[in-house]
Formats: structure tokens, sequence, C-alpha cells
């Protein structure tokens, strides 16, 4: 029958209906809270849920969207979120979200908003930056740019006339992923998938590219300009010119003069306008030479040789007119420019102003840089037949003509030996000047001592370049300038007269084999043979053998040369030029006259077969073979070494180029402690540490307690010597590492400026002077890397690679394990290699008072754990609980130990343990041994430091010291000297950043890399107002990512990573403050550091009246005759 409709809908169909409905509404509400905003979809997938969902949700592609996205962003919210998600997170998460909160701040603290980060129009650079010149043929050449904005062009316009069509969606959409890959090309071409190229196969070159790299704008357009006023010459010698001049060709003094030549002609009525006075000069009308003269007497030039590595490779002189067509340089200034005579060129450029013209006179001037600013030591020393002709001038040639003879005086000499009667080497007597005691000397040696200034006394020595160095020296520091000048001109007159009077010359017969040569090498041939055999019968591993015939053959090398040494004739030339240090040394005679002796290999292995021959008697074809080994080497080194030295050169500038001196003194009480050197050699000796510095403390004589300086007293060459031979083992100096100027440094700090032998002057460019006298040596520094003999790995990195890895702070090869902690060795031998184990423990105790009525539960010596009874009171028997008999409590132990007991108290020994460990390899050589005490810092395996561990464990005055001394290894190891301020400049740099552990109140985030004078600061401000502050740990940067972290973005940009630095300089607003040298030239304003000169120069002058040169009518023609400037043809 039919049921009730009640009955009919409780069916199980129905119930199952439900049940579907049911979980398909589930479903969907699943899939619709699927679509959030901010979700990124598949083609597939959009077109699915726009079928199903169209109405209800909107996505769009392209940058369309992400604009969109943008402009509903809360930053404001999203910035407490990611302060959230900052607490909550820890490792790779962390740092994304600090990443992400550094630009949510930024965008706040600018109040820029994230959507104008997209852009909706496009600006277009004006055509003067995008040329388009016509070529010979009638086509046309264009700069890149104008192809790349062409393409944005067509694009869009299509784009423009399909969507007024209505075309379908997947057309419009790949149209607008096309015009987004145009805009990507033309703002960075090849950063997004591949580089849109020319027919030709040439990429083309976008905005990013013209700013990038060496042709970029910043380097090539910015720091780096031509300039009008300039020649170029072959050099050539110009023994007759004085220390400050410079033999300049009249044609080409004529060129670079003319615009002052010209004013001259019409300022005397010889020519009425500049046009006329143009073709009186172009004429060559006698009047212009004598004009010319008078134009350059007081006009100084600026001589460069590239490459300029140091301030001396730019120096002013005054200029000789002469006929020739080559620049004469003075011979004793060709150290300073690295130049020689064999084809080099030089520049030369005008100074306009006349500010410029002062300052190269009183600054740049030849004669007023005699010194290395990296040393102090004098670089204008007569060398090569100047020091040969001194040499030979004031060498005693025994059994020469007149030997023996007494005179009065030296010019009774003097006039014996212009009569013929005695040599010019003969040892003779004579009378002091002065009547007392008499002199053994020679003429020669009176004749030197013509040119030397009387305040240096008579110099009866052999003059060799040791002695010319001194002298030069000594006459600097006591006399100045001006005397150093005259005394070298003086030196190099007489020197090339006797080197040419000398006849001195080298020829193959004045080499003599030592007779012994074949009797050495015959035994050493059975030493050889000895090991061989050895070797045979397995006494001897292959490495053995090896090491043995290499020493062997070194030693026979060496007897030989000893032989060689005693054979030389004294007199002869080839032994005066070695030995006066002219030119060569007794390795290249030995080569030339002994034998060549062992080569090493392409990868510095040394061959065991030696070259037996000598070039004199000439290499066999196998012999050769060998020896080209060494000098492809060489050759392939030199040109290595150059690119990489002049890069390292390029960091140190970046890095130093801020540093400027900034002030008297910063105050500080902090000083650097210099110790003697425990190891004699290679480092620099106290007195040449101290020198050029001035005292942070007062250096005191050990044994009489007199003050030898006081603070802030200099301390010159003489207070050096003074200190050093009183015995003074440690002396406390001011020094760039404890400087507390927050820009630049100051005077005190920085000391004496080494080129000039003065305290620095304010406003000196000493980061510039650091970078150059470490970079300039460079070039001399070995590239090889030493492989000791077949053990790999251990390799020791020497020369530039070295300084590289130091500057750059990178962990190096063959690292050593350092101790972490103090404590003992305990040594465990495993599998693959050996576990390194320090335990450290330390007893504490604890101390428990008994107090009256108390005795102790505990026995002496028992182990309590903690919260046990160690003490009760003891109960009396008449003791009633009650209010006024409170229940009095036990002693409890506050931790686990070994229970002692003295009379009125109990202590508890615990003891803590640290423990820690380090898994050294196999081949590590392990420098310590089980039951060893040691020190956290000492190095436990053998290997080179890693300087990030020093300055973790041991702290910043360790890290600093050893990178100090570590680059002065190098150098010294290469007979370079730098003074150890320049290294500490560049140290101070790498160390100037802290990176924010915790950030307290302040305004920054963890993890952030901070100047260390902005954290002070920061923290005092919070402080101030009560608040807590920010903590920190010093970071150690590499001279490259110090560069890049500097506050000024321009210079950061024209460094490296050009397109990153501004991108980043732009989202976080970044002000430049133009406190450095490069950013100030960039903008193109006056650099900050000045000399003395120039700054009170600027003081003083306020405008230059310019002279009235033209008549009011003469004014009106020549401006009539610019404006037309229709010069007739042939002009």
């Amino acid at each position: 029958g039919r049921g009730t409709p009640d009955s009919r809908l409780q069916t199980p169909d129905s119930r199952e209906d439900e049940l579907r409905l049911h979980e398909e509404l589930v479903a969907k509400i699943e899939e619709l809270e699927e679509i959030e905003p901010l979700r990124v979809l598949g083609v597939n997938e959009y077109r699915e849920l726009k079928r199903r969902w169209g109405d209800i949700f909107e996505a769009k592609v392209g940058a369309e969207a992400v604009l969109d996205a943008l402009t509903c962003l809360d930053l404001e919210k999203l910035r407490q979120e990611l302060h959230q998600e900052v607490a909550d997170s820890s490792g790779q998460h962390w740092k994304k979200v600090i990443k992400r909160l550094r630009v949510v701040e930024a965008f706040l603290k600018q109040g820029t908003k994230p959507e104008w980060m997209i852009m909706t129009v496009l600006p277009v650079l004006p055509p003067e930056l995008r040329p388009m010149v016509q070529l010979d043929g009638g086509r046309f050449a264009t700069s890149d740019l104008n192809d790349l904005y062409r393409r944005i062009i067509n694009r869009n316009n299509r784009l423009r006339r399909l969507m007024e069509m209505g075309t379908p969606e997947v057309i419009i959409r790949n149209e607008k992923r096309m015009l987004q890959e145009a805009v990507d090309s033309l703002i960075d071409n090849g950063r997004r998938g591949r580089a849109v190229t020319t027919r030709s196969g040439h990429e083309l070159k976008s905005l990013s590219d013209m700013l990038r790299g060496k042709q970029g704008h910043f380097r090539q357009n910015l720091l780096g300009k031509r300039v009008d006023y300039s020649g170029r010459s072959v050099v050539v010698s110009g023994p007759e010119l004085q220390l400050h001049q410079c033999g300049l060709p009249k044609r080409m003094a004529l060129e670079l003069f003319k615009p002052f030549v010209m004013r001259q002609l019409i300022a005397r009525g010889l020519a009425y306008n500049v046009r006329n006075a143009k073709r009186t000069v172009e004429q060559g009308n006698p009047v212009v030479w004598d004009i010319l003269e008078e134009v350059v007497k007081d006009h100084p030039v600026l001589m460069n040789r590239a490459p300029t590595l140091h301030r001396l490779g730019i120096q002013a002189f005054q200029p000789v007119l002469i006929d020739d067509s080559a620049i004469q340089l003075h011979p004793l200034v060709c150290a300073a420019f690295n130049a020689d005579f064999d084809g080099d060129q030089m520049a030369v450029h005008i100074p306009l102003s006349r500010l410029a013209i002062e300052e190269a006179r009183e600054v740049m001037l030849s004669s007023r840089n005699m010194l290395l600013p990296s040393s102090g030591e004098p670089v204008v020393v007569p060398t090569m037949e100047l020091a040969l002709g001194c040499y030979y001038l004031t060498i005693i040639t025994p059994g020469s003509n007149g030997e023996g003879m007494h005179f009065a005086d030296f010019d009774d000499a003097r006039m014996a030996y212009d009569l013929g009667v005695v040599d010019l080497g003969a040892e003779i007597t004579v009378r002091h000047h002065d009547g007392n005691g008499q002199t053994k000397t020679s003429v020669g040696r009176i004749i030197f001592n013509d040119a030397l200034p009387d305040e240096l006394g008579f110099r009866n020595e052999l003059v060799d370049k040791k002695l010319l160095k001194r002298l030069t020296s000594e006459c600097y520091r006591r006399l100045g300038n001006a005397a150093t000048a005259s005394m070298l001109d003086g030196i190099k007159r007489l020197g090339f007269e006797y080197s040419t009077k000398s006849g001195l010359t080298v020829a193959i017969s004045d080499l003599h084999i030592p007779s012994d040569k074949n009797s050495i090498i015959h035994r050493a041939e059975e030493e050889v043979g000895k090991v061989e055999s050895q070797f045979q019968e397995g006494l001897k591993t292959e490495d053995e053998r090896y090491q043995s015939i290499v020493r062997i053959w070194s030693e026979a090398t060496d007897e030989l040369t000893r032989s060689l040494e005693k054979s030389l004739d004294r007199q002869g030339s080839i032994y005066m030029m070695a030995n006066s240090g002219a030119r060569g040394n007794i390795g290249q005679i030995r080569q030339m006259a002994g034998m060549r002796g062992l080569m090493s290999d392409p990868s510095g292995q040394i061959i065991e077969l030696p070259i037996k021959a000598n070039f004199r008697e000439g290499l066999s074809v196998l012999e050769y073979f060998i020896s080209t080994h060494g000098a492809r080497k060489g050759l392939a080194d030199t040109a290595l070494r150059t690119s990489d030295s002049g890069y390292l050169t390029r960091r140190l500038i970046d890095v130093a180029q801020e540093v400027i001196v900034k002030g008297e003194d910063c105050g500080t009480e902090d000083g650097l402690w210099l110790l003697k050197p425990t190891d004699k050699g290679i480092l620099p000796s106290l007195s040449e540490r101290i020198v050029a510095r001035l005292a942070a403390r007062p250096v005191i004589h050990p044994e009489t307690g007199e003050v030898i300086v006081d603070r802030n007293g200099e301390i010159d060459t003489q207070k050096a010597t003074e200190i050093a031979e009183a015995g003074v083992t440690e002396v406390c100096v001011r020094s760039p590492l404890r400087c507390r100027l927050r820009r630049g440094i100051c005077r005190r700090c920085y000391g004496i400026d080494l080129g000039r032998g003065q305290v620095v002057d304010n406003d000196a460019a000493v980061g510039i002077i650091a970078a150059q006298s470490i970079g300039e040596p460079g070039t001399q520094l070995t590239m090889r890397t030493f492989h000791t003999g077949g053990v790999a790995g251990l390799d020791i990195i020497s020369g530039l690679p070295r300084i590289e890895e130091l500057l750059e702070a990178r962990v190096p090869k063959g690292q050593a394990v350092i101790a972490q902690i103090d404590g003992v060795i305990d040594i465990i031998d495993i599998e693959d290699g050996r576990k390194i184990k320090i335990l450290h423990s330390v007893v504490y105790r604890d101390e428990y008072p008994l107090p009256p009525k108390y005795e102790a539960v505990v026995s002496e010596g028992q182990v309590v754990d903690a919260d046990q009874v160690l003490a009760v009171p003891i109960v009396e028997e008449t003791a009633e609980e009650g209010p006024e008999h409170p229940v009095i409590s036990p002693i409890l132990a506050r931790v686990g130990g070994k229970v002692e007991i003295r009379h009125d108290q109990v202590l508890v020994l615990h003891e803590e343990r640290e423990k820690w460990e380090h898994l050294a390899p196999p081949a590590a050589s392990v420098l310590v041994r089980n039951g060893d005490t040691v020190k956290a810092g000492d190095q436990l395996t053998e290997g080179t430091l890693n300087p990030q561990d020093i300055l973790q464990i041991m702290g910043m005055e360790a890290v600093q010291r050893y990178l100090v001394d570590e680059v002065q290894k190098v150098y010294r190891s290469q007979g370079v000297n730098i003074h150890d301020k320049h290294i500490e400049i560049i140290v101070r740099q790498m160390l100037g950043r802290v990176r924010i552990d915790s950030p307290g109140d302040t305004k920054i985030l963890p993890g952030e890399l901070i100047d260390y004078f902005d954290y002070e600061t920061l923290n005092a401000n919070v402080l101030a107002e009560g608040g807590e502050p920010a903590t920190a740990h010093p970071v150690l940067l590499g001279i490259t990512r110090a560069s890049l972290n500097t506050a000024s973005f321009l210079a950061a940009a024209s460094f490296q990573e050009t397109t990153r630095v501004l991108t980043e300089a732009a989202i976080i607003g970044s002000v430049d403050k133009l406190v450095g040298l490069k950013e100030n030239v960039i903008i193109g304003k006056l650099i900050p550091a000045r000399s003395k000169v120039s700054r009170d120069q600027l003081e003083t002058v306020e405008a230059l009246p310019l002279e009235p040169l033209l008549s009011q009518g003469q004014a009106r023609q020549e401006l009539a005759l610019i404006e037309s400037m229709q010069l007739p043809a042939g002009e």
C-alpha cells in the first residue's frame, strides 16, 4: 500500500543522497577555501577554476598581478607578523625572514609604497646617451639601447592593437610575456633567460651593462677622465739635469703651452685676436720661442709613467726646453717611476689653475719627494753606473803610483793627482783640515768627499750602494730637502764621470772558471751514486733518495760558489760591479762561471738533474731544455702577477679610500703594545716597528729610570735606536688600530708621515697611501705555491696568494686546529684519523656554615646528592613543639659533590667538566701529546691559522697582531720593507663592523652588520632613555666585503656588483654623506683630502681676479668671431 510522505523520505536511497550532497558541499567549501589571495596557479588549474568559479574570483598574469597584490599590502601588519616570525624561527628560515623584514622596515622608514616598485610608464634615456652616427657607406651605427627600446615599442604597440581587436586571452597573455621580457632585457640583458643578440650574435648592451665593469659609466667616465693639455713621448736619460728638472722637447712644449703663448702675444700687442695669435704660433715666428721660454720659466709640469702604482708615479718638474724629440728624465728619479731607458714612454700634464701650480711646486716637486711613503727609506739613491763610479773612485788599489806619500792638506794631494804624481787609488797620508792628526786615505776619496756637505764629516771608506743609501738618509734627516738634492747632484756628476773614466766593462775573458770545479762535481757524482745504490738495496725510500740527491747538489753548488768568490779578481770589472751593488750578484756570476745548478719544474718541484755547465762553457741540449722550464715559468708568472697585483691594489684602495686624517687627537688612553720579536730574522725589529709613531705611554730606561720619550712624544730614527740600545723590550705606541675617531683617523694615532719625516698633516689621504704601499710591491711577490716533497695538501702558500688569503679573511688551505678551551689533551686514534679531546675541569667549593646546636650527619669524603641533608639541629629531650618553639629545619646540599668537614662548616666540592673535541685528518701532524696542558688559542696541529678562529677564541687584539705579522712575513721574505701602520689601517677597516646578536630596545635587526661607532652611539642613546642596549660581536670582513659594506653607496657601486648595490640603496633609501674620496670624485667635487698648501690657499683665496687681457673693442671682435666661427678653408 502507499505509505505516508514522511516514511517515503526515510528510504535508504535518500539517506545516501543526503550523505553524498553533504560530502559534495564539504568538498566545494574546501575547494573554495583553497582559492586564497596570492596563490600561484598553473595554466590548466586556472582554466578549470575559471570554468567552475569564474564569477567569484579574479586571477591575473605578470606584473599587473604583482602590482595589484602590492597595492593591497598592509606594511604595518606585515611588520608585526614578521617580528613574531623572527622570534619563532631559526636557521635558514630565520635568515629569509630577516631579509624580508629589512625591506619592510626600509619601506616604512622612507614612506615608500611597495606598488611604486612596479613600472607602469617606462622612462626613456635622452638621445645624447644613445647616439646614432652615420658611417662612411651611408649606413647608420646605433647604440644597442635603441634596438632594445625599439623591441619594447613594437611589442607594446602590437599588444595594444591585439587588445583593441578583442583577440583570444591566450594570444594576449603570450604578448604580455614578450613585452615583459623586452623590458627586462633593456634593464639587464641576459639576467633572465637568454640574452638578446644581434643577427651576428653580439649581445646587446643593456642599461645595467652601461654602468657595470671597467668599461661602465662609473669606472670609465666618472672615476677616470681624459685630460686636455697633455702629451707623451719616449724618455731618455738627462745626466746634466738637476733633480727638480726635466727636459721637455720644444715642439711639445709649444703645443702644451699654446694658450699661454697666445695670451702673451695678445698682451704684448704682437697679435690682435685669438685667431691671429693662433696663426702666429703655428707659423713658428721666432718671437714665439722667446715667449715660450718665459711662459715655461715658473710653470712646473707633471710627469707620469704608467702604471702609476704609488704616489711617486706622478711628480712635478721644472721643464728645461730642449731641441730633441724625447723627454729627458733625471737618472735618480727613475726608481720612483720604475722607469728605464729602453723605450719607456711617459706622459706630461700641465697644472692650469694658480692653486694647482702652487701645489705642484710645493708638494709634488721631485726634489720634495725623496722618501718612500711606504717605509721612509730614500727613493733617490745613486745606483747602476753612479754606484760603480763612486766605488771605482774610492777603492784603494795596492801598488799604485804614489803609494805611501804624505801631504800637508787635501789641496796638495789633489794637485799631485792633477800632475800625474799620484794615482786615484793610491793609499796616501794627509793631514786633517784642522791640523789635528793624519788620515790614511786616497785622492779618490778626497774627491768624493767634495760632493758631501761639511756637516756629514769626512767619509774615509769604500763607497757602495748601501753606503750611498745611508748617506742620503742621513743627509735628509739632518739637513733637509735642498741640501740632499744638491749632494745627490754632486754625487751623480762624480759617478758618471768616473764610471766613464774607469772603462769598466764586461768581457767573456773576465769569467774565470774555478780550477777545482771538476773535482767538486766529481765528488758530488760519487755521493749521488752511493745514494742510488742504497735506494736499489731498499735502504732508502723514494722520497729520502730524492731529498738526499737535492741536498748533495745544493751543497756542491754552494761549495763551488765559495771557491769562485775566492778566485775572483778583486780589481776585475765583474767583481766591482757585483760588489758595489751596481748590477748583478754572486748568484749570477756563479751561473756564468761556476755551474747553473738545480732548476725547478713548472710545478715548483726541484728537478734532481743539475745543470753542471755554466754559460761560459755552454749548455748541452738536455741542460738547455731543463733551463727553459724556469724561464717559461718566470714569464708566465710575471704576466699573471701583474694583473693579480693590480686587482689587489684596487681592492685595497677601495677599502681604505675613506681613511683621511681628520683631527688633532682622538683622546684615547689606549695604545698598542709592541714587543721585541722572539725569532730573529723575518719580522721587523722593535726599533723598526716603533719608528715614525707617537708614544702612548712614557718610554723609560730600564736601568737609569730616565724618560726617553714622553707620552705623545715623537719616536724618530734616533729615539728608536736609543730605545733599542737601552734594552727596552716593550713599548706602548699610538696606532691607527686604537684610534677612537669616528670618521677617519687622528694625527697622533697615525704619527709621522714617512714620506715627509714629520707628523702627518690634517686632511692627508693616509688610507690611499696605505693601500699603495701594500699594493705597489705586489708585483715583486712570488705567485707560487711551494710543494713540500711528495706530500700533497700541505703546500705552503706564500707570496701574493698568501696576502690575498689574509686580506680577504678566507679559510686558509691546510687549516690548523686551535684549542677552543683551556685544559688537558687526550688523543684517541680512530679509523679515519685522530680525535683530539681537551678536558677542562673546575672544582667549586660550596660552603655551609654550621650554626650553634647543629651537627653534621655526613662524614668526610662522602659523596652527596643535591637536596641531601648535611646537618640537623641537636634535639633536646625537653623541647616541646608549640608556637614559641618553632621546628628548626635541617641544612640541605644545594649541589651534589664530595664532602669536607671543618669545625664550624661543611664544604661540598663539586667539579664542573667541560669537554671539546676535534677530528684531525690522518695526514695532519699533531703538535701536542697526551697529557699536555693547553690554553685557548694554542695551535694543536700543523698548518695555517684561520683568522676567524683567532678572533672568536682570543679576541680582537690577537687577530690584529696576527694579520699584521703575517702580512709582514710575506713582504719581508721578498726583501720589501713596509711600515706596520699601513697594514694596520687596512686591518682597522676589516674589523670596523659588529654583527648584532640581540637588538634590545634599539631599532636594529638581529644579524645586521653595523659600524662599531654607530653601534656605540645607538646603545648610548638607548641607555640614556633607560632602555635595554643591543649586544653584538666583532666581525672580521675581507677587503672586498668591507668595501661593499661601506656607508657610501656611490663608492660601493663603483667598486663591484654595481646593480646589486644600487638596487639595495634605492630600496632602503640610502643617503651618501660624501665622506670618502671616490664619491666626491664621482659627483665632481673637490676631494676631502688636501695638502696643507692647497688648504691654506683655499682659505685665503676667495676668488682669483682675472687680468683683463683684451680691450672692450677687441673683446667685441672676439665674440663676433666666436659666434660666426666659420673659419675659411685651410685654417
